[in-house]
């Protein structure tokens, strides 16, 4: 199915198929993201496809030196996902680690078939954003979230995977939601991935920093476009019983205003008088 007239940058591209590539810390851990995504994309019209193959995307591997153990993530990634139209992940980080790291590998290997192979895939790997925005041309998705929010742009997604104010586009287009500016948005919130295990003390003074300018904004809701990024800060704010609820992007998206049957919105009517 060909998807999406009229748009965004460049214009939007047809689409038939769209891959899910989960990530595998939300396939484990937060598994209604991705099951969000699939929400709005077949509500847009795409059909989406999970493939079984997929596995990680090899950035630990690659981000700690074990270059030799990420070569077969990468063979893996690409062997899985290249008869696609578009892939399309909820986090900019793993779609950064696809375009910055897997065409290095790539050529760390010798490989040029593969460095061919990858190139190929580089170029329709999407974060969600960037799917909705530049490839479909939507930003109002029909979503509603009557809540305050505020919007963390994780570190990996503005610098890596360079989504720019696609997510913020998106959020002000859903109905009934507030949002809040956060103060210093762009600085780390000290996950990092492994640079919070190795660099511990100066991972929590980080997270600390970005804790208290959340709860700052008095909002509701945190909202990020990575989930392990939205753990760190939020893990923070729970143990300061800050009160505000961690929200992955996707799953904002995905909501819809509630639909009454003529009974319920008879009763309303009624209630109101």
């Amino acid at each position: 199915m060909d998807v999406a007239e009229g748009a965004a940058g460049p214009g939007p591209r047809p689409v038939r198929t769209v891959a899910l590539f989960a990530t595998c810390a939300n396939d484990v851990m937060f598994p209604d993201t991705p099951k969000a995504v699939v929400s709005i994309l077949e509500r847009l019209g795409c059909h989406v496809e999970f493939p079984a193959a997929q596995t990680c995307c090899g950035q630990i591997f690659t981000n700690t030196g074990y270059f030799d153990e990420a070569l077969p993530l990468v063979r893996n990634f690409v062997e899985t996902f290249e008869k696609y139209d578009a892939i399309v992940a909820p986090s900019g980080s793993c779609v950064g680690s696809v375009r910055d790291q897997h065409p290095m590998l790539a050529e760390y290997a010798g490989d040029s078939l593969l460095g061919r192979r990858v190139a190929a895939i580089v170029a329709k790997t999407y974060d969600l954003s960037e799917l909705l925005v530049d490839v479909l041309g939507v930003v109002d998705v029909g979503a509603y979230f009557p809540h305050k929010v505020t919007y963390h742009p994780t570190c990996h997604s503005l610098r890596v995977a360079k989504v720019g104010d696609r997510p913020m586009q998106l959020l002000q287009a859903v109905k009934g939601i507030t949002i809040a500016e956060l103060p210093d948005a762009e600085r780390c919130c000290g996950f990092g991935g492994t640079f919070s295990l190795k660099n511990p003390d100066i991972s929590v003074a980080m997270a600390a920093d970005k804790a208290r300018h959340v709860a700052d904004t008095g909002a509701e809701y945190l909202v990020t476009g990575d989930n392990l990024c939205l753990l760190n800060i939020s893990g923070v704010l729970e143990r300061q019983h800050a009160g505000i609820k961690p929200i992955h992007l996707a799953q904002i998206l995905a909501q819809t205003e509630p639909v009454h049957t003529a009974a319920e919105a008879a009763v309303a009517v009624e209630v109101t008088r």
